[in-house]
């Protein structure tokens, strides 16, 4: 057997160069770092040796790393990753939170944090959290619970069978997420003689699994004896690829399709079958039909309680759940009929077997009072008033091209998105509404850019999100990765002030001027991003915002706009009920009324649910 000695780093980046996807291009795309003593002296001898083979990328925040590399992934519908790379300690320990956000978003991500010595001989080493009852623990092992593999190499040999598991998961549809491999630091230096036929270029398949044969009969069979059937299209969907096999199905057989975040641009939004978003932030179209539905067919979504109204938006009480889903765990939620294959698959077995088979025609009036609605509040407001996220929103559809995709996250915004963005088509709206990880903007916008830098990324935050992680505008600047950042400012957390509002409790410690502070906050935006290189401007009205835009798109670097908006208001029509907690026990009147209200809706959703009354 030939063989070849290598350090474990080099022979991990050599191992990594040669893995390609079905489409024969190198899987992981490259390597985000930031260098420590945990890493600096293996890994990043042996990724400084790869060169342009596996080009690295330097960030200004770990978590804004793996932020960016989880975007990437997502904006290629999974078909190529990143790694990133941090020093023990604080570095890795950044990186936990965007685990978690791939993790719930089912993305995958190769996460390569260095580690305590395998050896112990210096212990503790600097940055070294010791459990005093547990030699093997290190702060590494925080990401056991968030990652979709974990292994810690603590020999050479050991990544012989760590490499292959890692790719199998991120590449098999059904465990695609965070791949975490804690690179002890002293064997990432350690020599290693490798067989040479584990460096030969390996083409990966993505599986299509087809659907069980009894479990198609049971679906065919509901879907036959549906009245109202309803179609709710997640993320599932665009990873499948089957945006295409989506339209022809629900055309094919009259069915009507809502979308969840994920999943919304897998029908154009202009598709007159499409009834927009569904659940807590959905249309008033879609919802409409949810709530009389007899049979939910969710195709690659999870359910979350977003998507569903904590499980209260199906009020139908002979209603019944078809869950088309890859991953046998998510095909059994709300006891769903499951249907456990590739969303692709399962709707080309689902047609075939459907045949000319239509569903009675659907009410379809409401989708034109819905667009309606959506146009009144996204118009620009009149007079001096300042504009809500709403009429934002219509300002940058209005000032952005065809090609173009809108990146959000966390905050108010993704609820107002869900609801009135006009998504032209597949790859045009990337939020992340999974984790809703504050942060994620800005860093998401830049992995987006990478993943296809022949659209325009246009980057929504709030200010809130943007102090939480800015970073790697910077890095967008250096890497001439050019984003478009619409800052609304709305001097705080606007989004859980209205909630907290909601749940009968005062404004108390989300805005800013009502903020415990000796020094009133007077964050000036536009300076700051300008300070990291980008070009920047305050506007103070709709017209204004527009225009800047324009100048936007026409300029080579990254551009931030920044408009104050009114914190209170957010669109009315559609929507949902949601389950927040309220407190059972409070001096405050409107809290009483709040639980109330709270206690009635819950029982209502266990009326709906056949479960009795409390």
């Amino acid at each position: 057997m030939k063989t070849v000695r290598l350090t474990a780093a080099q022979a991990l980046v050599r191992y990594l160069i040669n893995q390609k996807n079905p489409e024969g291009e190198r899987f992981i795309a490259g390597c985000w770092a930031i260098f420590g003593h945990g890493n600096v002296a293996g890994l990043g001898e042996a990724l400084a040796g790869a060169g342009d083979q596996l080009p690295t990328w330097r960030g200004h925040n770990e978590q804004g790393m793996a932020h960016a590399a989880i975007a990437f992934a997502k904006a290629k519908n999974r078909r190529q990753a990143m790694a990133v790379t941090t020093s023990i300690g604080p570095g890795a320990l950044n990186m936990v939170t965007a685990a978690a956000l791939a993790h719930v978003n089912r993305l995958p991500v190769l996460l390569l944090p260095g580690d305590v010595f395998a050896g112990r001989e210096p212990d503790p080493v600097l940055q070294q959290v010791e459990d005093f009852g547990d030699g093997t623990v290190s702060a590494n092992d925080c990401f056991r619970p968030v990652s979709a593999y974990f292994d810690r190499i603590t020999r050479p040999e050991q990544l012989l069978s760590a490499l292959p598991r890692a790719l199998a998961t991120m590449l098999d549809p059904a465990s695609a997420g965070p791949v975490t491999l804690a690179l002890c630091q002293d064997v990432q230096a350690e020599a290693f003689d490798w067989p040479l036929a584990f460096f030969a270029p390996h083409r990966w398949r993505i599986r299509r699994p087809p659907p069980d044969h009894d479990e198609l009969e049971a679906a065919l069979a509901a879907i036959r004896a549906a009245r109202a059937p309803l179609i709710i299209a997640g993320g599932g969907v665009h990873y499948a690829g089957a945006c295409a096999r989506l339209a022809a199905f629900a055309e094919r057989h009259r069915i009507p399709v809502a979308e969840t975040q994920a999943g919304k641009s897998a029908l154009p939004f202009d598709h007159p079958l499409n009834l927009g978003a569904i659940g807590v932030t959905g249309s008033s179209s879609a919802n409409a039909l949810a709530e009389t539905t007899d049979l939910v067919i969710g195709i690659g979504t999870r359910f979350q309680d977003f998507t569903t109204g904590s499980w209260a938006l199906f009020q139908n009480p002979a209603r019944r759940i078809l869950a088309l889903n890859i991953t046998p765990y998510d095909s059994v939620k709300g006891s769903a009929l499951p249907l456990v294959a590739d969303a692709g698959a399962g709707l080309e077995a689902l047609d075939e077997g459907l045949g000319d088979y239509r569903a009675p025609a659907p009410d379809l009036g409401t989708r034109a009072v819905w667009q309606d609605a959506r146009a009144a509040v996204t118009r620009a407001p009149e007079g001096n008033s300042l504009p809500s996220d709403a009429q934002v929103i219509g300002a940058v559809q209005r000032s952005i091209g065809p090609k173009s995709t809108l990146v959000c996250a966390a905050g108010g915004l993704p609820g107002e998105l869900h609801k009135l963005w006009q998504a032209a088509g597949p790859g045009s709206y990337h939020v992340e509404y999974g984790f809703s990880c504050m942060g994620y903007e800005i860093a998401g916008g830049l992995g987006v850019k990478m993943a296809a830098p022949e659209r325009e990324v246009v980057v929504m935050v709030g200010d809130g999100s943007y102090m939480m992680l800015n970073s790697e505008l910077a890095s967008s600047v250096m890497l001439g990765q050019k984003l478009i950042v619409v800052v609304l400012d709305n001097r705080g957390f606007g989004c859980i002030n209205r909630l907290q509002i909601g749940c009968g409790g005062a404004s108390f410690n989300n805005l800013l001027d009502s903020a415990r502070h000796v020094t009133p906050s007077a964050i000036d935006f536009a300076a700051h991003a300008r300070a990291m290189g980008a070009a920047a401007e305050k506007v103070a009205s709709i017209s204004e915002l527009e225009a800047a835009i324009g100048r936007a798109r026409k300029a080579s670097q990254s551009s931030v706009i920044v408009i104050d908006t009114d914190p209170m208001p957010t669109t009315e029509a559609g929507g949902h009920w949601w389950d927040v907690a309220v407190p059972e026990v409070s001096a405050r009147p409107e809290v009483q009324a709040a639980r109330a209200d709270y206690d009635a809706a819950r029982r209502a959703r266990q009326a709906a649910d056949g479960k009795g009354l409390e």
